[in-house]
C-alpha cells in the first residue's frame, strides 16, 4: 500500500471519528465490529486476518469470525448478534454454497442489514451481473483483484453502510417502543404505577437494562419527591424525599435548575416540564454512555410522558369528582335516615375487601374479574339509591312494617336498578353504573330463590349483588336502625354464618369469615 493510496482513502475513516469517553467505558457505538470470513480455504482466512489485523473504524477494531462452509456460517450468523459484514466465498461444499447462504441470510434469518460481499476465485462460475440482480448482496469481488488496499476499502465501505442501516433500524424499533409505551402509560391510573411504567419503558428504549429513579417537583417548592425507583435504586421507594446525599442528587438538582436534560455518564437525567406546572426528572444509569440516537429517542419519549402526566392528573381529578358525586347521591338516599350514618361508606370499604378476598381464594374466577375488583367499591355505594322513592312514614317507621308497607319498601330495589340502568346506557361499555344497577336490583335476592324483587337463585344473582348482600346485612346488624338496636359482633357473625346457603352465597360468607379471622376488628365499632 503506497502512502498516496493511504491518503486517498483517508476519507473513508476520518468522518465523525469519535474518541473513547473520559469514563473509559465502552459506548454502544464503540464495541468491536464483527466480521465473518466464510471460505473453505484455510489460507484465505490466514491472509484475510493478516490484512485486517490493524484495521479500525471510528475507534472500533474488528472482531473476526471464521467459517469453512455455508452450513457452519449459517449457524454462526444465527447464534451471533451484530455481525456487520460477511466476506463470503461462492464455491465451497457445493458450487453455489455461498449464493445459497446469501439467500438464507435474507429469507430465513430475516437479516437485512448485514453487509454481504461475495469473493470468488472462479468468476465464470457465478457471473457478476446475474448474481447482483438475483441475490441481495452488496458487493462482488474476484479474489485476484482484492489487494490489501482494496480489501481495506471494501471493509470500511461495508461497515459505514452497516452503521447507517443499523442506526435506522434502532431508530425504527425505538420509535415503535415509544408509541407502544406511550399508549400503555395512558392506561395506568395510579401515579406510582404510572411512574414504574415510565421507568420500564425508558429501560426498553435504551435496550441495555438500567436502574432508574423518577422524581417529581411540584411548582417552585423545591421539594423533590421520589415517585418510583427500580433496580439497585429500589430502596428509594421507601423514601418520600430524594436523599440529598445520594450520588444521583447533584445531576437531578442540575436538571431541575437548568430546566433541561443532563447526560453526564453514569448519571443521565431526563427533564420533563408539564403544562400543569409539574417538573419531572427521570434518572437512569446505563452501563455505558448513551449514543446520540438514544438521547434523541428519549427526548421524544419525554414529550409523550409530559402529556401523559397531565392526562393522568386530569383523570385523577375526574375520578375524584365522580366519586364525590356518587357519594353525594348515596348520602341523599340516607339523608332522611340519620340512624344509618356512614353505612354506605362502610359497605364500600368492606365490599371491596370481600371481593379481593374472593379473588385471592380463587372463588368464581369467571365472575370476580379485574374489572369487578376495580369498580365494586364505587358501585356498592349506590346499593340503596332506590330508597329516595320510599315514603318517610315507611322508611323511618320505628316498629315492624305491615305486609303492605313491606311490599312498598321492597320496591326500592327495582327503582334503584331502573334508575341506574338508564344512567348506564349513557356510558359506552361496562361502568360502575352497570355494576351499581346489578347491586341495587339484586342485593335483596336470596341464594335459595326466596328473595326479591325477581326471586333469582344462586349464581343467577350477579356476583356484585351477592357480595353486597352479605356486607349490607352484616353492617346493618351491627349498627342501630329505627326498628332495632345494634347486635353484638358475635351474634351478627353467627347470623351471617347460619344464613349461608339460604339467604347468602356460602362461598361469599366463607370469604367474609376469613376476613374476620385475619382481622377480628372488622365490623366492630372503635371504643
Amino acid at each position: 500500500m503506497t502512502d498516496s493510496n493511504a491518503t486517498d482513502d483517508n476519507w473513508l475513516i476520518d468522518e465523525d471519528e469519535d474518541e473513547l469517553p473520559a469514563s473509559g467505558l465502552a459506548a454502544p457505538d464503540q464495541r468491536l465490529w464483527r466480521v465473518l470470513i466464510v471460505d473453505d480455504d484455510v489460507d484465505v482466512h490466514a491472509v484475510t486476518r493478516l490484512a485486517l489485523r490493524n484495521v479500525s473504524f471510528k475507534g472500533r477494531e474488528l472482531e473476526l469470525f471464521s467459517a469453512y462452509s455455508g452450513r457452519e456460517a449459517y449457524d454462526i450468523l444465527r447464534d451471533t448478534p451484530d455481525i456487520a459484514l460477511v466476506l463470503l466465498d461462492v464455491v465451497m461444499e457445493t458450487d453455489d454454497a455461498g449464493l445459497l447462504l446469501a439467500r438464507r441470510i435474507r429469507e430465513e434469518l430475516h437479516n437485512s442489514i448485514v453487509r454481504v460481499v461475495l469473493r470468488t476465485g472462479q468468476p465464470g462460475q457465478a457471473p457478476e451481473q446475474r448474481v447482483i440482480i438475483e441475490y441481495d448482496i452488496n458487493d462482488y469481488k474476484a479474489k485476484t483483484e482484492l489487494t490489501t488496499q482494496k480489501l481495506f476499502t471494501t471493509v470500511i465501505s461495508a461497515l459505514r453502510a452497516y452503521e447507517s442501516l443499523n442506526m435506522l433500524e434502532r431508530s425504527r424499533i425505538g420509535l415503535g417502543k415509544i408509541l407502544a409505551g406511550a399508549t400503555n402509560l395512558y392506561q395506568i391510573h395510579s401515579l406510582r404505577e404510572f411512574a414504574s411504567g415510565v421507568l420500564n419503558q425508558v429501560s426498553a428504549i435504551l435496550d441495555v437494562g438500567s436502574d432508574g429513579v423518577l422524581c417529581l417537583m411540584q411548582g417552585d417548592t423545591g421539594v423533590t419527591t421520589v415517585v418510583a425507583a427500580t433496580g439497585n435504586y429500589a430502596a428509594l421507594n421507601e423514601s418520600e424525599l430524594m436523599p440529598t446525599g445520594h450520588p444521583l442528587w447533584p445531576t437531578i438538582v442540575k436538571a431541575f435548575n437548568e430546566k433541561k436534560s443532563q447526560f453526564e455518564h453514569p448519571a443521565n437525567v431526563l427533564f420533563i416540564h408539564t403544562q400543569e406546572n409539574r417538573e419531572v426528572a427521570i434518572s437512569v444509569t446505563p452501563p455505558w454512555p448513551l449514543a446520540q440516537i438514544q438521547r434523541d429517542l428519549l427526548e421524544v419519549f419525554c414529550q409523550r410522558i409530559a402529556a401523559a402526566f397531565d392526562n393522568l392528573y386530569m383523570f385523577g381529578q375526574l375520578r375524584k369528582a365522580q366519586e364525590a358525586t356518587v357519594v353525594a347521591l348515596a348520602d341523599l338516599a340516607e339523608f332522611r335516615d340519620s340512624g344509618t350514618g356512614g353505612h354506605v361508606r362502610r359497605v364500600q370499604l368492606l365490599s371491596s375487601t370481600l371481593a379481593q378476598t374472593l379473588h385471592e381464594r380463587g372463588a368464581y374466577a369467571d365472575e370476580v374479574t379485574p374489572q369487578l375488583l376495580e369498580m365494586i367499591g364505587l358501585a356498592s355505594i349506590l346499593h340503596d339509591v332506590g330508597k329516595v322513592a320510599t315514603p318517610d312514614h315507611i322508611l323511618l317507621k320505628p316498629g315492624i312494617h305491615t305486609p303492605e308497607e313491606r311490599a312498598e319498601m321492597q320496591q326500592h330495589a327495582a327503582v334503584g336498578q331502573t334508575i341506574l340502568e338508564r344512567a348506564a346506557k349513557m356510558v359506552d361499555g361496562v361502568s360502575y353504573l352497570t355494576y351499581g344497577a346489578e347491586i341495587a336490583g339484586g342485593h335483596h335476592e336470596h341464594w335459595d330463590g326466596n328473595g326479591y324483587p325477581n326471586q333469582l337463585k344462586e349464581r343467577a344473582i350477579p356476583i356484585a349483588a351477592r357480595i353486597v348482600a352479605v356486607i349490607d346485612v352484616f353492617d346493618s346488624l351491627l349498627h342501630e336502625r329505627p326498628y332495632k338496636e345494634p347486635w353484638p359482633h358475635t351474634e351478627a357473625v353467627a347470623y351471617i354464618k347460619d344464613r349461608a346457603g339460604k339467604q347468602f352465597d356460602p362461598e361469599v360468607v366463607a370469604a367474609l369469615l376469613e376476613m374476620i379471622e385475619r382481622d377480628p376488628s372488622i365490623g366492630r365499632t372503635p371504643d
